[in-house]
């Protein structure tokens, strides 16, 4: 009947994803396969795709980046939920990262090699909450990035907290530096002191 929509209709209207390779995807796919969706990562060869942000999300992202590039040197640059190739089967995305000057070739780049990176930050949603607490960092380990932030609601009344870790070059895993629940003060990467209080958050 004219006006209603069959389930072969539904179907045919979904969208269609490739059929995964049989060796997974790699990060040249992630990049050139038409219509992935935004913030769409690789992680061991497979496509992960991320939900609509929520504002916590977004403002603690808006706040780090704003606090960091206050006072990032020169020869460093903070960016914002940008691909770092880490091998051909992951290219997973921080929701910030600092990377090398240098590295930062382009204004239609899209990522950077894990070699530039020195910090990545992942500000943990409900849907990514075993990925940023555990296989991330895993990879940003192993992939020698020097610093790993790891950002998360705590307390009734929901404020920001962040966890800080560093590479042990000999155990090539993170060990933790320091928790911030007001003020987030250290000096790695670069000297940073940023109010991280609800009321901070609030003010955006």
């Amino acid at each position: 009947m004219e006006g209603i929509n069959t389930a072969a209709d539904r179907v045919e209207d979904s969208p269609r994803w490739p059929v995964p390779p049989p060796d997974g995807y790699t990060v040249d796919d992630l990049f050139t396969l038409p219509g992935l969706p935004r913030h769409t990562e690789l992680i061991d060869g497979s496509l992960v795709f991320a939900s609509p942000r929520r504002r916590f999300h977004t403002d603690m992202t808006d706040l780090l980046v704003t606090g960091l590039r206050r006072t990032a040197p020169p020869e460093l640059k903070v960016r914002r939920e940008m691909t770092v190739v880490i091998d051909r089967r992951n290219g997973p995305e921080p929701d910030v990262s600092v990377v090398r000057a240098k590295a930062v070739t382009s204004s239609d780049q899209t990522s950077y090699p894990a070699a530039d990176v020195l910090l990545a930050v992942e500000v943990v949603s409900p849907d990514s909450e075993a990925r940023d607490r555990t296989a991330k960092p895993l990879k940003y380990a192993a992939a020698g990035i020097p610093y790993f932030w790891l950002v998360e609601v705590a307390g009734s009344d929901k404020h920001p907290i962040v966890r800080t870790y560093e590479l042990d070059p000999v155990s090539k895993s993170y060990v933790p530096i320091g928790i911030f629940h007001n003020q987030l003060k250290t000096s790695a990467p670069f000297t940073v002191d940023l109010d991280i209080t609800l009321e901070a958050l609030n003010r955006l």
